[in-house]
């Protein structure tokens, strides 16, 4: 099994032959005596991504110097991480399509989803333990917490359209941002970084995890299913009350917010084309546009206080071209 690395869309070739060798420690550490266990785990990973977690902590080893071979094996640890949560998301978002291909679940069922994405945290923590570091360990174990936290918020929210900006922050930091934030840290901590240079990868993180959610949740409402591998309008079906959403319930006229309300409140695809016009029409998505290019900014400032090289420089525009997605 080999998996593209993420050099041609992110601009990440400075990683590419890294990227390669975590792909190598991936296949070799997704075998296991249970047959299914490695199909519906090598379907998943094979379908590609971004790998942007592995490769941001492989930048911040970059950036602060740090060339030793455990850096793959804890770029594959995040990315088992990534996976088993996107294995699992997918039985309770009832997701069909991901990336353009049938979801794991649509395919091998639910209870081979679950199951499976419980042997990719536990293989995870297994591969933890080979780094031999109790604040690696402290690190990602919190982080595999806050994200499940963030799972169960996210639950608890689907379908209330009365939630709120700081609301759905508290959500996406906890559920997307923070294995963000978590793999930048633990690249500064194998650097043997000082504290500010640690702290200055895990703001990174974060806000560039913050940034990637809210452009992921712009282009539900803007996106062309075709090039994002997914259906438009999984958001609304689902009951998420996104920032789109929320904005355009601020600015629409009572009659259009109600609209959206009631929508959201029912999981109602068939307003789609009227919630879509709504959220265009009142400037929301531009809104949205300017939250993701204040952590963008943000992202960037953080990596301006670590040392000026060709990794950095890598993080400062991978920065940037968050913005620029269509998928």
């Amino acid at each position: 099994m080999q998996a593209p690395a993420p050099t041609n869309s992110a601009g990440l070739a400075i990683i590419a032959a890294d990227m390669l060798d975590v792909d190598r420690v991936i296949a070799q550490r997704l075998n296991s005596d249970v047959p299914l266990v490695g199909n519906v785990a090598q379907y998943i990973i094979a379908a590609g991504g971004k790998r942007l977690r592995p490769a941001l902590l492989l930048l911040c080893c970059g950036a602060l110097g740090y060339t030793g071979a455990q850096r793959f094996n804890l770029a594959a640890v995040v990315e088992f991480i990534h996976t088993a949560t996107l294995l699992h998301d997918d039985v309770v978002d009832e997701s069909m399509l991901r990336r353009g291909n049938a979801t794991a679940n649509a395919k091998f069922g639910n209870p081979a989803s679950v199951l499976v994405g419980d042997f990719l945290y536990s293989r995870a923590f297994q591969m933890m333990v080979e780094a031999q570091s109790m604040r690696i360990m402290e690190i990602l174990a919190d982080a595999t917490n806050v994200i499940a936290e963030g799972e169960v918020m996210q639950l608890m929210n689907m379908h209330n359209a009365e939630l709120t900006e700081a609301g759905y922050l508290q959500v996406i930091r906890s559920k997307t941002a923070k294995l963000f934030e978590a793999s930048a840290r633990v690249g500064a901590v194998l650097s043997g970084a000082t504290a500010e240079h640690e702290e200055a990868c895990a703001e990174y993180g974060q806000a560039l995890g913050t940034a990637f959610q809210v452009i992921d949740d712009v282009l539900d409402y803007a996106g062309d299913a075709t090039v994002m591998g997914k259906n438009l309008g999984d958001d609304l079906r689902e009951g998420k009350t996104t920032l789109p959403l929320i904005a355009a319930m601020k600015r629409a006229t009572p009659s259009d917010a109600a609209l959206i309300r009631h929508a959201i409140e029912h999981g109602e695809l068939e307003q789609l084309d009227n919630v879509v016009r709504i959220v265009r029409s009142t400037g929301a998505l531009d809104v949205a546009r300017e939250a993701a290019l204040s952590e963008a900014n943000r992202a960037r400032a953080a990596a301006e206080r670590l040392p000026a090289n060709s990794h950095q420089e890598c993080l400062l525009q991978l920065a940037s071209k968050s913005l620029q997605r269509d998928h």
